[in-house]
């Protein structure tokens, strides 16, 4: 089959025809009709973690399953599938009860094991890990949900909790950032998109934003503080840096809470963040690491309903030779919106 492979951290991707995998006894093997390019792909690559070498990335995905493995009992070859990017290992207690997605023995396509930036992926527990697509849902907007959007919506419904009529700043209007846009509109909360990307905040305004603002022209805590009375009930962190998290929580309302979804790779030792407004105001401060398959069903049925719409926030389609051309530079591209891979391109 047909992958993007990198040799050595930070090397040049490239395609290759590579082995087709073998479905685990427990897992699949999945055709990919559709796989998203996000941050957390160009982390990988610069070393950010760890991985086995040569490489293939790619960690949000949809697709056919093509084979089977023997322990697997509820999948078979032909149905329509996506996948959380973790992968829990179905036998463990965080497993059993829901919570897959900080499953201390998961697996990543992209980053345990060579990842969906190819024609097939295999994948782990399948039982545990799959989720069937309904016939309304196709192959590009179920690759957006497996990391930026499902991350996104577990932080504002799962995490943050956010409620009718309050206030939710997001910054960064990239993919994840745009995702939680949508979100937090869904579920009635006045959305405060931040940006350094014009055409990004554009794309957020379309969303029904109350307020775009673009960094390079405003302070941004201060700003949001006006907007709002006195600081946001809730800020996202989208981009993942020491300024971007600052300006989040910075940005927050006494008792507010901050979602870091945003990876926030250590420069000098471990990233400094506003400890002293943390502690003062009595923030709450969460992370939001991806949403088990057995949570799905409750965004799925919104997406079937129409009131989340994934597909709207595909900015472009590529094929895997461009794809390996624009993975070095990803971490500062200036996209407003998702790149999707299509593998049969």
């Amino acid at each position: 089959m047909r992958a993007v492979v990198f040799d050595d951290i930070r090397s040049q991707p490239e395609v290759r025809e590579v082995a087709e995998p073998i479905a685990p006894d427990d897992g699949v093997v999945v055709r990919v009709m559709a796989t998203g390019m996000c941050r957390s792909d160009w982390h990988a690559w610069a070393g950010h973690d760890e991985i086995a070498l040569p490489h293939v990335p790619g960690h949000e995905l949809a697709g056919v399953i093509s084979s089977v493995g023997a322990a697997v009992t509820r999948w078979q070859p032909g149905d329509r599938v996506t996948v959380p990017f973790v992968c829990g290992c179905g036998r463990c207690s965080w497993c059993l009860s829901g919570q897959a997605q900080v499953c201390p023995d998961q697996q990543q396509p992209g980053f345990t094991h060579w990842g969906s930036f190819a024609e097939s992926v295999a994948l782990h527990a399948a039982d545990t890990n799959l989720v069937a697509l309904p016939p309304s849902v196709d192959y590009a907007a179920a690759a957006a949900l497996g990391c930026r959007f499902a991350t996104a919506y577990r932080a504002l419904a799962g995490r943050a909790r956010v409620l009718d009529g309050e206030w939710v700043t997001v910054i960064g209007a990239g993919g994840v950032g745009l995702s939680a846009v949508m979100i937090a509109r869904a579920l009635g909360a006045r959305v405060i998109a931040v940006d350094r990307n014009p055409q990004a905040l554009a794309v957020a305004a379309t969303l029904g934003v109350t307020h775009t603002l673009l960094t390079d022209l405003v302070d941004v805590p201060a700003t949001v503080a006006d907007f709002t009375g006195g600081g946001s009930h809730v800020s996202v962190d989208a981009v993942g840096s020491e300024q971007t998290c600052a300006d989040a929580i910075l940005s927050l309302r006494r008792r507010g809470r901050h979602v870091q979804i945003g990876l926030l790779p250590p420069i000098d030792g471990q990233p400094r963040v506003p400890m002293a407004r943390v502690i003062g105001w009595e923030l709450d401060v969460l992370g939001s690491h991806g949403m088990a398959a057995a949570d799905y069903p409750e965004m799925m049925a919104l997406i079937e309903q129409g009131r989340l719409e994934p597909q709207h926030l595909i900015e472009r389609t590529i094929g895997l030779a461009e794809a390996a051309a624009l993975l070095p530079g990803f971490d500062n591209a200036t996209v407003a919106g998702m790149t999707m891979i299509d593998p049969a391109r």
